[in-house]
């Protein structure tokens, strides 16, 4: 017989009708959960957290590990790209540039403040959200890479995927989270495993929920050697010559990219790699020739607007919480503590 161990918090999240069927998965499993969290990449990873933190007993399922999940594929800078609707987006963001900034004087989070600019080739306005970032300003033409017709410069958090999903990792099983390495098939077989559901699943919600309006936007970087290159670059050239980044971390630097719409690939393309390579030397040099060190290609999970909502499941609650476009990092606190509010009351 396992032994019989509830959550801390299921007693008050379970309504009365449910105690039975409690009883029942309690036998079954040898423990209950209060939450049930779908996905690690870094929304699953931070909804986790908070919850577990909270003092609630909570799994991530999850058909890879976190370093496997498009999250480990990002730059990444905070900044709210290809995800929407405004009036939400905003306090989401606003709450994560806090969390993230805070991070940032943390050792080992994978989390720096760091400063760049965004340009490009024809003339373009800083976007709404840069009016959460406090030293934001527009760049000189002598601060321009050849052929940029204008930009912003700014500070930023920055962040190292590897290092941050690893960090988030361990701060989920610290706070006495369980990560259980499973495939979900199906939204409506989990009914009864827990009275709360997240579903944190990104691209794999067109299928899981099912949800046409999530469609992946494919990226492809390099990892190289970085030739001493401190500050990121982003272009926003959706049009050929493409866009192009750079995220400095450390002794490497990741570079990029593509926007690819409705391109499920996840392997790297050689031919894809080299023009990525030549685009960034073309306008940093100190590029020509550079190392590499590895490919990685990750899914945007893009979607008219993020669904952050919840639906009855069972006798309990299925809260979604997908649709974060380019922008999963710097909305993952905020979706996250909007998930907690609701569940803790």
């Amino acid at each position: 017989m396992p032994e019989l161990v509830a959550g801390p918090g299921w007693v008050a999240l379970f309504p009365e009708a449910l105690f039975l069927e409690a009883l029942f998965l309690i036998g079954r499993y040898g423990r209950f959960m209060d939450v049930l969290v779908i996905g690690a990449g870094v929304s699953g990873l931070t909804t986790g957290i908070r919850l577990a933190e909270a003092g609630l007993d909570v799994t991530i399922r999850t058909a890879a590990p976190p370093e496997q999940t498009t999250s480990v594929a990002a730059g990444a800078v905070w900044g709210l790209v290809r995800v929407g609707p405004q009036d939400r987006v905003v306090p989401w963001g606003r709450i994560g540039l806090e969390v993230l900034t805070g991070l940032a004087a943390e050792p080992g989070t994978g989390v720096r403040m760091a400063s760049g600019q965004e340009v490009s080739r024809a003339p373009l306005e800083p976007p709404y959200w840069t009016e959460l970032v406090p030293d934001l300003r527009l760049c000189e033409p002598s601060e321009l890479p050849a052929g940029f017709a204008g930009g912003w410069h700014y500070t930023a958090p920055t962040i190292t995927m590897p290092v941050y999903l690893g960090y988030l990792q361990a701060r989920f099983a610290e706070a006495g989270g369980t990560l259980e390495l499973a495939r979900v098939g199906s939204l409506a077989d989990l009914a009864g495993e827990a009275p709360v559901v997240v579903n944190c699943s990104g691209v794999a919600a067109h299928d899981l929920v099912p949800d046409p309006e999530v469609v992946p936007v494919r990226g492809q970087v390099v990892i190289a050697a970085n030739p001493g290159i401190e500050e990121f670059f982003i272009s926003r050239d959706e049009a050929p010559p493409w866009i192009f980044y750079m995220f400095p971390h450390g002794e490497q630097i990741l570079l990029g990219g593509t926007n690819q719409v409705g391109d499920w690939d996840l392997e790297p393309k050689s031919d894809i790699a080299e023009r990525i390579v030549a685009g960034c030397a073309a306008i940093d040099p100190r590029l020509h020739g550079v190392k590499i060190l590895a490919h990685r290609v990750g899914l945007r999970p893009t979607r008219p607007q993020v669904r952050l909502e919840s639906e009855p499941l069972g006798g309990g609650v299925l809260w979604h919480n997908y649709g974060h476009g380019g922008a999963g990092i710097s909305l993952s606190w905020g979706c996250a503590a909007e998930i907690a509010a609701a569940v803790l009351g």
